[in-house]
C-alpha cells in the first residue's frame, strides 16, 4: 500500500478501516457498471485501480500525485499527473468517468461537472462519490464544500440527461462504530463554544484537523480493536440514497 500524506487520502491502516472499507465497496461498484476506455478522476493511493481497470479497454487514471509505480503495472492503465478542472483531452474521449471522493475539493464544482461531460462520449456515464453531509461529523477544512443528497442531483442534472442517486450505507456494526465516533467528536466540539470551526478560513483548521482526526480514529481501534478492526467492504451496501447513507453514490448518464 502507498504511503498516505493527508487524511484524505485513505489507507489500510487500521484506524481508517471504517473509511478504507467504504471506500473499496465504491470501487466495486463501479466495476460491474463500467466498460470500454474509462478515466478516473483522484487516483489517491491507487488501491481501486487493481478493481476496476480488468474491467476496462483502456484506464486512464489522474492525480496531482503519483501512486505507487507497481500499481500501475497493468498493460491498459495510464497514469497523468495533473490539477482539474480542467480536463486536458479531446471531447468525446471516454465511455465511462468515474471520480471519488474529489468533487468536494473543488473549488469550481460545476466547471468540473461540464468538463466531465465534455470528454464523455454519448450515452456515457459519470460515477461519482462524495460525503453526504449530513452525516459529517464535524466539518472538514480540507473540503471546499459538501453536497446533500438534493445538491449533488441539481448540480449533475445542470449537464446530466439522466442521474441515479445511490447512497453507500452501512449495517449495525458500521452504525456502531460511526455512534461511537460521533460519541468521541462531541466530546471535544463540545469546547467549541464560539463555532471557530465554521467561522475560521480553511487554511488555519487543516493541521489541527489532521492532527484530531487522526487521534479521533485511533480512539475508538483502542478501545475497541475488535469493532474497528473487524469492518469489512460486505458490511456496507450501495442503495438509493437516504439520509443515513455515508457517501452519495451517484451514476450520471449523457
Amino acid at each position: 500500500m502507498a504511503k498516505i500524506n493527508t487524511a484524505e487520502r485513505v489507507s489500510a491502516e487500521a484506524s481508517d478501516n471504517f473509511v478504507f472499507q467504504r471506500s473499496l465497496l465504491a470501487y466495486h461498484a463501479a466495476a460491474e457498471r463500467i466498460a470500454g476506455e474509462v478515466l478516473e478522476i483522484g487516483t489517491g493511493a491507487g488501491y481501486g485501480i487493481e478493481v476496476v481497470a480488468p474491467q476496462a479497454r483502456r484506464f486512464v487514471t489522474i492525480d496531482k500525485h503519483a501512486p505507487a509505480p507497481e500499481l500501475l503495472d497493468h498493460a491498459n492503465v495510464e497514469f497523468r499527473r495533473a490539477v482539474v478542472p480542467p480536463l486536458d483531452f479531446p471531447g468525446e474521449s471516454f465511455d465511462c468517468v468515474i471520480s471519488f471522493q474529489v468533487i468536494e475539493h473543488i473549488k469550481r464544482d460545476a466547471f468540473f461537472v461540464r468538463e466531465v461531460y465534455r470528454v464523455l462520449r454519448p450515452g456515457g456515464r459519470f460515477i461519482v462519490t462524495t460525503p453526504n453531509a449530513p452525516m459529517s461529523l464535524t466539518r472538514n477544512p480540507w473540503h471546499v464544500r459538501e453536497y446533500t443528497p438534493e445538491q449533488l442531483r441539481r448540480l449533475l442534472a445542470t449537464r446530466f440527461s439522466e442521474v441515479e442517486t445511490l447512497g453507500v450505507f452501512g449495517n449495525k456494526k458500521v452504525m456502531d462504530y460511526y455512534e461511537e465516533n460521533r460519541r468521541s467528536v462531541e466530546r471535544f466540539t463540545r469546547f467549541d463554544i464560539l463555532d471557530l470551526q465554521h467561522r475560521l478560513p480553511r487554511w488555519m483548521l487543516q493541521l489541527p484537523y489532521d492532527i484530531h482526526n487522526r487521534m479521533n480514529r485511533r480512539k475508538p481501534l483502542e478501545k475497541n480493536t475488535g469493532l474497528t478492526t473487524s469492518i469489512r467492504m460486505d458490511d456496507y451496501a450501495v442503495e438509493p440514497v437516504g439520509d443515513k447513507c455515508f457517501d452519495l453514490f451517484y451514476v450520471a448518464t449523457k
